[in-house]
């Protein structure tokens, strides 16, 4: 259940980069919980050819958070909506910004 998480979080950050293939299908199996076999037969292609567009998508999510770190940071920023000191909070701030 975490994997979808991150990957619907990765997703949030990236999806538009993706085609519009991409995101239908990587809707359709994450946030829709359609098994591979559903959304092949709703889009009249094979089981391999959904599997391999999935595995695709999920490659490309990873490969930009690795280089843009967008989810990295977000995460990294609502975490420093929790701390109640205003020096401590302006600190992890510039620090975040400074990366």
């Amino acid at each position: 259940m975490e994997e979808h998480i991150y990957y619907n979080n990765l997703f949030d950050c990236y999806g538009d980069l993706l085609t519009d293939n991409e995101k239908e299908c990587f809707k359709s199996y994450y946030s829709e919980d359609l098994s591979l076999k559903e959304i092949a037969e709703n889009n009249a292609v094979s089981r391999s050819a959904v599997h391999k567009t999935v595995k695709t998508v999920i490659e490309k999510l990873e490969n930009y958070e690795s280089i843009l770190h967008l989810y990295e940071i977000k995460k990294d920023l609502q975490d420093c909506l929790i701390v109640n000191n205003l020096e401590e909070k302006n600190k992890r701030i510039t620090e975040i910004l400074e990366r």
